[in-house]
């Protein structure tokens, strides 16, 4: 019997819904291991809530926690606890976790890091303008885009196949091909996928160690993970940083939960710090209209007396953390559109109705 889902049509609803939850049966993955001598358990005290924003935005699995407890758990669409299903950008947002845990200078600039490097866009960027997205690199992140460098960057991670006759690239070598700039390095907010798979590349090379078993170390196993995660990689084992992280809802809750139990300078700086002036002169303002928000070290911030720090990724990921409510959030969706406006502001009411009712 054949898959439901090929590598061509996996990102496609209605494939989606087996595909997101299948992915290392698509793509080669790299091992992100647990520890299970030192799995997180929660206590449960069920609340019941009103699912139906839940089905309204495609969502596969939920995990809520408030103040340690497990307060809510949702599964549809074949997904179970103990499926790893896979984040998107939120990927991303892991990374920026990580990055605090390393010692990496991120006022470096990456060509020091990385001096192939030189002859393109990113000359004279810092790891700081990656992890904030302002790095002045010419790149139209469209999702619905059929040809040009978008469809270029998802055949070199395996994302896409080949067409006829094409040669395999990897995710390295398609870096020579962003040579032109559209700005200032730390100007305005560009969200540019390609900056945070550089930013796996530049940890392994200023580490010397595999990106998977650093986040395995330093995050997986902290979080007291119930089960191994997995990343996507290229052919040459390079992993997709920016979206290509598969985990349970659970262990996601866990990620959240332990923001929440173990702040630090560097979670104190992506609450409070961030440029908004940045983030209003980009291009994510129509998803979030009205909304006082700011990125920092691949987290938006919607910022208040009591700041909310999330991870988002298309087709319907997310991962709230309201560290002063104690309340976490995660979501993992299979939406048909990867950016889906009328579905977000769904998604950020239903959440801030959720923090008022479990403040």
């Amino acid at each position: 019997m054949k898959p439901p889902a090929t590598l061509a049509n996996w990102r496609t609803a209605p494939y989606n819904r087996w595909a997101f939850h299948h992915v290392r049966e698509l793509i080669p993955t790299a091992d992100i291991a647990n520890d299970p001598r030192r799995i997180r358990d929660f206590a449960s005290h069920r609340e019941t809530i009103d699912e139906r924003f839940l089905g309204e935005t495609d969502t596969d699995g939920c995990v809520i926690l408030h103040r340690g407890r497990m307060v809510f758990e949702y599964y549809a669409n074949g997904l179970t606890p103990d499926t790893p299903h896979i984040l998107m950008s939120v990927t991303k947002s892991m990374l920026g976790l990580l990055m605090g845990m390393l010692d990496i200078d991120v006022e470096r600039q990456v060509t020091d890091v990385l001096p192939a490097l030189k002859d393109t866009a990113y000359q004279g960027a810092t790891i700081r303008h990656l992890l904030d997205m302002r790095a002045g690199v010419a790149f139209n992140e469209d999702y619905l885009a059929t040809s040009g460098p978008i469809v270029d960057y998802r055949k070199a991670t395996g994302w896409n196949p080949l067409g006829s006759g094409e040669t395999a690239s990897d995710l390295h070598s398609f870096y020579a091909k962003l040579k032109d700039r559209d700005g200032d390095h730390g100007g305005r907010f560009h969200y540019v996928s390609p900056n945070t798979d550089l930013l796996g590349w530049v940890i392994e090379a200023a580490t010397g160690r595999r990106y998977a078993d650093l986040m395995s170390e330093h995050l997986w196993k902290r979080i007291g993970a119930e089960r191994s995660a997995y990343i996507t990689v290229d052919r040459f084992g390079a992993p997709r940083t920016a979206g290509g992280m598969c985990v349970t809802a659970r262990d996601l809750a866990r990620v959240g939960q332990w923001m929440i139990e173990n702040p630090s300078p560097w979670m104190e700086d992506i609450e409070r710090n961030g440029d908004r002036k940045a983030w209003d002169a980009g291009s994510f303002v129509p998803y979030y209209p009205g909304q006082p928000i700011k990125y920092r070290s691949k987290w938006y911030v919607l910022e208040g007396k009591s700041p909310l720090i999330f991870g988002m990724g298309i087709h319907g990921q997310n991962l709230f953390v309201d560290r002063a409510g104690e309340l976490v959030i995660a979501k993992l969706s299979s939406q048909a559109m990867p950016l889906d406006a009328p579905r977000i502001a769904l998604t950020m009411r239903a959440v801030s109705e959720l923090r008022k009712r479990f403040a």
